[in-house]
């Protein structure tokens, strides 16, 4: 096996569902097939893994259980496959979040490294959720003074700016700096603020551009 994450395919085609299962097993996938878009979200529960996606399915199509999933919060990664794969419905989905539309009948080569492509973006995805929540549980963790200096750290202003706007000794700022390092496990201001970023906290400062028109780190 591939690793724990699942295929899952949702087409109203049997000889499809069924050929396609057989050649991703073979590959290594663990897969799971669904003959409409109802029967797949009465057993998806956010399981890793990516979806393989019919567009023309009677009752649900496959872009209407595309926004189904958009508003369920779902961020498993998409694989649009249809015969009909007219440019209206290949920009509404791509635009929608697909990470691609094939058409039918599938390329095996092409087909496969999408299904790569999507577990690894799913891999990534759910890191970053992970690593989120822990950050977000650190945080739990700080005081309300002490939320109020790691705001300020995380913009970049030192020990004397803060104690200036919170109103307060540059010793007790330096206590609450020390106790907020501690619980956010950093060392560094520095440290702290690349924890905000990769914990999404804080947003990540877009490249400036100089006069050469060169980007670097804002």
């Amino acid at each position: 096996m591939k690793d724990d994450a699942t295929v899952f395919v949702v087409d109203d085609d049997k000889d499809l569902r069924t050929s396609l299962g057989w050649l991703l097993r073979n590959a290594g996938w663990t897969v799971e097939t669904f003959e409409s878009a109802h029967d797949f979200l009465r057993e998806y529960d956010a399981q890793p893994g990516c979806l393989i996606l019919d567009v023309r399915m009677p009752e649900m199509s496959g872009p209407e259980l595309q926004q189904e999933l958009k508003r369920r919060g779902s961020g498993i990664p998409i694989i649009i496959m249809s015969a009909h794969a007219d440019v209206p419905v290949a920009v509404r989905t791509i635009q929608d979040g697909a990470l691609d539309l094939i058409e039918k009948p599938f390329n095996r080569d092409v087909l496969f490294e999408r299904v790569e492509q999507a577990m690894e973006l799913d891999k990534s995805r759910r890191r970053r959720q992970g690593f989120e929540a822990e950050v977000s549980g650190r945080l739990k963790n700080l005081t309300p003074r002490e939320h109020e200096v790691f705001a300020l750290l995380v913009q970049g202003n030192t020990t004397k700016q803060i104690a200036w706007d919170l109103g307060v000794s540059a010793r007790t700022v330096e206590k609450h700096r020390e106790r907020v390092m501690k619980k956010m496990r950093v060392d560094s201001a520095a440290e702290l603020i690349l924890l905000a970023v990769d914990g999404g906290i804080l947003e990540r400062p877009e490249p400036q551009t100089n006069d050469n028109g060169e980007k670097h780190a804002g």
